[in-house]
């Protein structure tokens, strides 16, 4: 029985919290065990973020730059005609890739002609290169091409 008055520890807590800055004695007192100055022993948060190098010359900074990136570049999800070989469907949409996860639901996909296509198939992507339009073609099937 537990009263106010002879309160128990609760299960699984069996060791004792260190008490900082309470004299010599304590073995934390004084700087608490922060070391002497310094930014790790001021108040406050003194987390520095896991690039930053101490004030010298960052990395990233002191690597040339070099070449062009086209920050209005199209990306596609590529899928290659193997892949949709591997598929049991016959109709292929977005929504059967996706459920694969061979597209991405915010990326616009592109049919790449890596592969063999034994069966008939109607396969609709926002791309489709010649030579896998070639081959489902030959395979009797179709291509729908989605807006982008």
């Amino acid at each position: 029985m537990s009263d106010l008055h002879n309160l128990g520890r609760p299960e699984g807590a069996n060791t004792d919290r260190k008490r900082l800055g309470r004299g010599p004695g304590s073995g934390k007192g004084k700087t608490s065990g922060k070391g002497h100055k310094g930014q790790k022993a001021r108040t406050g948060h003194h987390g520095v973020p896991a690039w930053f190098e101490g004030g010298q010359m960052p990395l990233q900074r002191r690597v040339p730059k070099r070449g062009f990136t086209n920050n209005f570049r199209t990306e596609y999800d590529v899928v290659n005609v193997s892949q949709l070989e591997a598929l049991t469907e016959n109709e292929i949409t977005f929504d059967v890739l996706h459920e694969h996860r061979l597209a991405r639901r915010n990326k616009l996909v592109k049919i790449l002609g890596d592969g063999d296509l034994k069966r008939k198939i109607t396969v609709s992507a926002h791309k489709v290169s010649e030579s896998a339009r070639a081959k489902i073609e030959a395979a009797g099937g179709s291509v729908e091409l989605l807006e982008a």
